[in-house]
């Protein structure tokens, strides 16, 4: 029951898939939107979690932001804090205008890069009914803590000139979003391009890259700050150990939340999306919105 369809957000659209439970019993269903992380677009995996949750009978509304995937947006992989947030907003507000869906029991859930916008929404929506965040990016400083030094000046030296190079009218400058250890890119742990690679498979917009000037947005982002602000349920899957996303400040971070489930997965951040790891946290996360969010 999924169909492809998309959504205005701020100056341009968002392409989305939205997926309806196969029975429909007149009555209005709770919703979920989902969206993907650092580099990430729906292709990526995104499916397998749809098609779980509206199984369950969720209606489901699965994003690209825009500069990603088949959304719009000049220049192509972009990473910018604040137009993925403005997109966030569009598909909840686009959800909430659904026929035969409950505009007061939508839940956001997002992974990684996404993870973190789905914490900034939950403190900012009050009228969320839930949010789940997966390995979730909740501090910029902590990531960068994450990558060797060198690493990390060499990307800021080029997401400078690149942001200059930006203001002047040059083409932008990309930087790989998953590289081996010692290349210049946001993630270089040994996981990274094998799990970005593993995700990125059959994915037929899967593009490796992000615009140099988008690791200064990266930088600057700690959703997790705002953790004691999210009032709905939330729940919050942290990998351990997590390369990426360094799960003992998420923890802390997130643990400031009045009404916060943490679970931990012995796993790496890439592979909670796939086999043993991805069905016990896919089971977790049906259990946490059958309690908080059940389909009537």
């Amino acid at each position: 029951m999924r169909s492809d369809t998309s959504f205005r957000s701020g100056d341009g659209t968002c392409a989305a898939w939205l997926y309806r439970p196969g029975t429909d019993d007149g009555g209005r269903r709770p919703a979920v939107v989902l969206a993907h992380g650092l580099g990430g677009t729906r292709q990526m995996r995104l499916a397998a979690y749809a098609e779980r949750f509206s199984a369950a009978g969720y209606v489901c509304l699965v994003l690209d932001h825009r500069h990603f995937g088949a959304s719009s947006g000049e220049p192509r992989q972009l990473l910018s804090v604040r137009r993925q947030l403005e997109d966030w907003r569009a598909a909840i507000a686009h959800v909430r205008g659904l026929e035969g869906v409950d505009p007061d029991r939508v839940v956001a859930w997002g992974t990684s890069f996404g993870g973190g916008h789905a914490l900034t929404l939950a403190a900012e929506d009050r009228r969320l009914a839930a949010a789940i965040a997966q390995c979730p990016f909740t501090d910029g400083v902590a990531s960068a803590l994450a990558v060797p030094p060198l690493t990390s000046v060499r990307l800021t030296a080029v997401a400078l000139r690149d942001r200059a190079g930006a203001l002047a009218g040059r083409p932008p400058v990309y930087r790989p979003a998953a590289g081996e250890p010692g290349r210049t890119a946001f993630m270089t742990a040994h996981d990274a391009l094998p799990g970005m690679t593993a995700l990125g498979r059959g994915a037929d917009d899967f593009d490796n890259r992000l615009t140099a000037r988008s690791a200064l947005d990266v930088l600057r982002y700690a959703p997790g700050r705002r953790a004691s602000r999210i009032g709905c349920p939330l729940f919050v899957a942290l990998c351990e150990p997590d390369t990426v996303a360094p799960s003992a400040r998420a923890r802390r971070q997130v643990s400031r939340a009045p009404r916060v489930e943490v679970r931990t997965y012995p796993v790496g951040h890439f592979a909670i999306y796939l086999g043993e790891a991805f069905e016990a946290a896919m089971a977790d996360y049906l259990d946490f919105l059958a309690r908080h969010v059940p389909v009537r």
